[in-house]
């Protein structure tokens, strides 16, 4: 019996990745083996990197805050230390935002919390 090969498939499947990698640098573009690597690298940092944008948009808003709240004369921890103790359920996310485009509604919040 003669010998059979999938080629058909295994041509699909190397397209897919190739068609994927489309854009890259140089022979990642193009070289299956190099290719299938720098989509798998791309794999792993993009399951790194969603982590890593929580970690990040959370340092913004606490950046963000506490220069609002300096500018209304407390620190960042003084601030959140009393929005907790008069039980305002406020993020870090929505709070930021109100320093950005909303400062009369935040020095609102602060009035309250002092």
């Amino acid at each position: 019996m003669p010998r059979s090969s999938n080629l058909v498939a295994a041509r699909l499947r190397r397209k897919k990745i190739i068609k994927k990698t489309k854009g890259y640098f140089g022979r990642r573009k193009n070289v299956w083996t190099v290719s299938k690597n720098a989509y798998e690298k791309a794999l792993q940092y993009a399951y790194r990197d969603r982590k890593t944008k929580k970690r990040n948009f959370r340092s913004l808003w606490v950046m963000r805050i506490n220069a609002a709240a300096r500018v209304h004369g407390m620190s960042y921890s003084q601030f959140m230390g009393k929005l907790s103790a008069n039980n305002i359920e406020l993020n870090r996310k929505v709070l930021a935002d109100l320093a950005v485009n909303n400062p009369e509604a935040f020095k609102a919040i602060v009035d309250k919390v002092k």
